[in-house]
């Protein structure tokens, strides 16, 4: 008779204890889903993709020889014992006129990206930053062969080309240039989109998030108006951020940013 008393009293726990894992497993799946201290000061959130196993990135720096000799920050993504993995692409980030490569970095954009398995490359271009002036960049074709240069010494075979205001005097004659060595290209209200036709916009099959802030109704609208001409366009628009809304809106940057190049 004790014996089946306790069989039963057994039984009954175990029910229990069932009971409650079940009502608490809601819980804890939302606890465990919640990004750590790490994730929140990068911006990301819990719907963020999985990050990498290590979040602490290091970003070294390099100055590549040559007319004028161009200074840049890499960042790396690497595994949990700080080995470095094969990045999913290759992320060139230029900058606007008054900023620099250190933008990136501070704003914690190349970290962000390593984590999410990208390879980012940050360059001071000439005049700007650690890399000095040059007279020989007047033209487009110069300034092309300038963004070839770096691309090339540094292996990258088919960038992701981030070009905020500025530097649309670089990355727009690129992409009609050279678009075919391009993965994927993000102008931030870069300058320089009058200069083209629609005809040479649609010959242009490069997939590109177009980035403004709503606030920004002179570069940001002007170009956010010529590169929708561009046939695989998308639009990333930040409300209530200015002509540098990255820098306005840093978590609704960066989350844009993963969201489109993880369909690139």
């Amino acid at each position: 008779m004790n014996f089946l008393r306790n069989r039963i009293v057994v039984l009954g726990l175990v029910l229990l204890a069932t009971l409650l894992l079940y009502l608490l497993l809601p819980a804890i799946r939302q606890g465990s889903m919640e990004p750590s201290l790490e994730a929140q000061k990068l911006g990301l959130s819990a719907t963020s993709p999985p990050l990498v196993p290590s979040v602490n990135v290091s970003i070294r720096t390099g100055q590549l020889p040559g007319d004028p000799p161009l200074f840049f920050r890499e960042a790396l993504p690497v595994d949990a014992a700080g080995r470095q993995i094969l990045p999913r692409l290759q992320i060139v980030m230029l900058h606007g006129q008054a900023f620099t490569s250190k933008t990136w970095e501070e704003l914690g954009t190349m970290s962000i990206l390593a984590t999410h398995g990208y390879q980012t490359l940050a360059v001071d271009l000439p005049g700007y930053g650690k890399s000095p002036d040059s007279e020989s960049l007047k033209t487009d074709q110069s300034r092309v062969d300038l963004l070839s240069r770096f691309m090339e010494s540094l292996g990258v075979r088919s960038a992701v080309l981030v070009s905020p205001s500025m530097s649309g005097h670089y990355s727009i004659p690129f992409l009609m240039k050279n678009s075919a060595k391009l993965q994927a290209f993000i102008p931030i209200a870069p300058v320089g989109t009058r200069s083209y036709t629609p005809q040479q916009y649609q010959n242009i099959q490069t997939p590109t998030l177009i980035v403004f802030g709503t606030l920004d109704t002179n570069l940001g609208a002007q170009s956010h108006k010529n590169l929708l001409q561009l046939p695989h366009a998308s639009v990333l628009k930040l409300e209530g951020a200015r002509h540098a809304c990255y820098m306005d809106k840093p978590k609704e940057f960066h989350q844009g940013l993963i969201d489109f190049l993880r369909n690139v």
